[in-house]
């Protein structure tokens, strides 16, 4: 079975690693989707996809590596139109990991089952406040 965990990891943290470790605990092969991708960097968005790839791939060990497959996820304006673009970049997958409610709601029509992620300290280990 394969999941999809889509997040901008802006910066890849120890709470990230957990939703990693929580999602492989229940696929054989995870989809790990970099969003806005498309996005330069900012004050939001302060390192490139390139980037918190490397990041995502340093912090984990062989075994992980093994499971787990990137790819680049650019924003669209358009919810639906985003959806159908996943689907052109990711090979096909089972189960979406989420806690956003929209994202819910978007596959949860397709009858994906989506499973929320138990957030690590998120007051403590949020991507705004490292």
């Amino acid at each position: 079975m394969n999941g999809l965990l889509i997040g901008r990891f802006q910066p890849f943290h120890l709470g990230h690693l957990e939703a990693l470790q929580f999602a492989l605990s229940k696929v054989d092969k995870l989809w790990v989707g970099l969003g806005s991708s498309n996005k330069p960097t900012e004050k939001n968005n302060p390192f490139s996809a390139q980037e918190r790839k490397t990041m995502i791939l340093s912090s984990i060990d062989n075994s992980m590596k093994n499971k787990i497959s990137i790819y680049f996820i650019p924003d669209l304006d358009n919810h639906v139109k985003w959806i159908e673009k996943i689907d052109t970049i990711v090979p096909k997958f089972d189960i979406v990991f989420s806690n956003d409610p929209l994202t819910d709601h978007l596959y949860s029509k397709r009858t994906i089952n989506v499973i929320p992620i138990p957030f690590l300290n998120r007051d403590k280990l949020s991507g705004t406040n490292i």
